[in-house]
């Protein structure tokens, strides 16, 4: 199958995991479509990084946005990130670490950059882990852009292109997310997931992503290759 994608990568488990789906299920060539939004947790970027290489695809791509510019989130402004919670204080609301409207703006970066190529298929690694306290990961949110996306470019609509929004990770956990990207030959010591990483770029350890990374690893009977501070 000669069917290009493209992949929004940010150099964490569910995304690298995602791209190799995508090159499992013989998606080709692949791009890796990473946002520097004015993310504190900048280590993000060169995880992305080191995965487009090692999963050679065909071109990654960083797009600057300044998502600082509406604050808001402990991602993108001065708010202390959250620690050592356990799950259901996790999914009782939306997290701080929620940035507005994040998905829907890279979503429709992936969705004009996919128009002007001619590619109809974008991979996106939300799950089931965070659809319970992100709005823009739940299945709904995913099905509406897709709708959406259909309706809304000279692609989908006078050149009877389809885009689809893949979304593989959905009703998975991140042990079952991790056991798939072992079977796949991901290389778990290349992402990041950490909200707020020390200065050497080592993980805390406590925060959110790092409590369900470390959980994730141990349920799935894989060994965790992070370096935590």
């Amino acid at each position: 199958m000669n069917r290009p994608a493209i992949i929004l990568t940010s150099g964490g488990i569910d995304s690298t995991t995602c791209l190799a789906i995508a090159r499992a299920e013989g998606h080709s060539p692949l791009f890796s479509l990473t946002f520097d939004y004015g993310q504190r947790h900048r280590q993000e970027l060169a995880a992305a990084a080191r995965v487009a290489v090692a999963m050679k695809v065909a071109e990654h791509r960083v797009i600057q946005i300044d998502l600082r510019a509406f604050g808001k989130s402990a991602l993108t402004d001065e708010i202390a990130v959250p620690k050592d919670r356990d799950e259901s204080k996790m999914s009782a609301d939306i997290p701080v670490t929620y940035v507005p409207a994040r998905n829907t703006i890279f979503l429709s970066y992936a969705l004009a950059w996919g128009e002007v190529m001619s590619v109809r298929d974008c991979f996106i690694g939300v799950n089931a882990v965070d659809f319970s306290g992100y709005p823009d990961c739940r299945p709904a949110y995913i099905l509406a852009f897709e709708r959406l996306a259909n309706l809304a470019t000279k692609m989908t609509t006078s050149e009877g292109l389809p885009f689809r929004v893949h979304a593989p990770l959905i009703q998975m956990s991140k042990a079952q997310i991790i056991r798939r990207g072992a079977e796949l030959g991901v290389d778990y010591s290349l992402t990041h997931s950490c909200y707020d990483p020390d200065s050497s770029g080592r993980a805390c350890g406590r925060c959110d992503s790092c409590v369900l990374r470390r959980k994730g690893f141990a349920e799935a009977d894989v060994a965790d290759p992070t370096v935590y501070g």
